[in-house]
């Protein structure tokens, strides 16, 4: 039996990722942070063998407007509501730099040993809006590979989708245009058709993040099913949320309920597949990445007593593969 894996997935997205949500209301200080916690992750990392996804929104990967431009597929989405499109969103208040391209920070993980460029759409697209369809979405993975193998020569095989809507009819677009491993919602009825939220699902989200209300969420590689012409559906298991900015009690709770699930999956030879965007930090940076030491020194604690293992999204995917019988 092989022993138990600690999974990281990064949602790598600046503002991309919530300009639906915040607009242009934003502190500077928020992104700036953000692009300078990047690289202290990747150093970390390194130090402790820790591999991770990095599932980057593909506009990122631009160097400035007119090469934006360039990659943008000709078929954009056509939500019924307009304010989920990043393209209308660029229309009424112009593209910032600072904010909107990455390349930099990008070729700093692809030079870093053991992390996986993935994907998070090109353009942060919503798989479950009405409006959209499966072409546009076609168009929207091939810009992302496009722009990623003409830039840094990489083929992406990961992916994940923003907002953690996952369209099932989309999956087999997925595997036609590269994509083999694709990361699920916790298996738990609070994180399913996350694009119908209600005060019931975010109440059982936010108190399962302190103590057990739902399943575990770490699991045996050999539960993973593989179907036909589909992605290998690797599950998330938590999601490292934001700090509460002066909340002791809160935080210190939270981050005991990873590091006891971390430990249940090493012992039990099961996969624990934790999530998070790296602009999270960005509002408490130094106490953020204080939590991120926490953790590392608890994995390798793990690692040396139970020998609990570090590998990205592919190589989780590559070892379902191996072992699982397609259904």
């Amino acid at each position: 039996m092989s022993p138990g894996t600690f999974t990281i997935s990064l949602d790598f997205e600046l503002l991309w990722g919530i300009f639906d949500k915040i607009g242009t209301a934003y502190k500077p200080s928020y992104f700036l942070n953000t692009r300078q916690i990047v690289p202290i992750m990747l150093e970390k990392f390194t130090t402790a063998n820790i591999q991770a996804t990095w599932a980057t929104v593909g506009m990122l990967f631009a160097e400035n407007e007119e090469e934006w431009r360039a990659y943008s597929p000709e078929f954009l989405p056509s939500y019924r509501d307009r304010k989920y499109s990043a393209y209308e969103w660029v229309k009424k208040n112009g593209i910032r730099p600072e904010v909107h391209f990455a390349p930099d920070l990008i070729q700093q993980i692809i030079d870093t040993p053991g992390q996986e460029l993935g994907s998070h759409s090109f353009a942060h697209y919503y798989t479950l809006m009405r409006g959209q369809s499966p072409e546009q979405f076609r168009e929207d993975l091939k810009a992302t590979q496009k722009i990623s193998q003409d830039k840094f020569g990489k083929k992406l095989e990961s992916l994940v989708f923003p907002r953690n809507h996952i369209n099932e009819l989309y999956l087999g677009i997925c595997v036609e245009e590269g994509y083999n491993y694709v990361r699920g919602n916790p298996k738990n009825w609070f994180w399913q058709e996350t694009q119908h939220e209600n005060l019931s699902k975010k109440i059982f989200r936010s108190a399962d993040c302190f103590f057990q209300v739902g399943a575990k969420t770490s699991y045996p590689l050999d539960e993973v099913k593989i179907f036909e012409d589909e992605p290998v559906i690797i599950p998330a298991s938590r999601i490292l949320r934001p700090q509460q900015q002066s909340n002791f009690i809160m935080n210190k709770s939270r981050m005991l309920r990873i590091k006891s699930e971390m430990e249940h999956a090493a012992k039990n030879n099961e996969v624990y597949h934790l999530w998070w965007h790296p602009h999270n930090f960005g509002a408490n940076p130094e106490s953020s990445l204080a939590e991120l030491d926490e953790l590392i020194t608890h994995f390798s604690q793990l690692q040396a007593e139970y020998g609990f293992q570090s590998k990205n999204m592919r190589r989780v995917g590559q070892q379902i593969k191996e072992m699982a019988v397609t259904v």
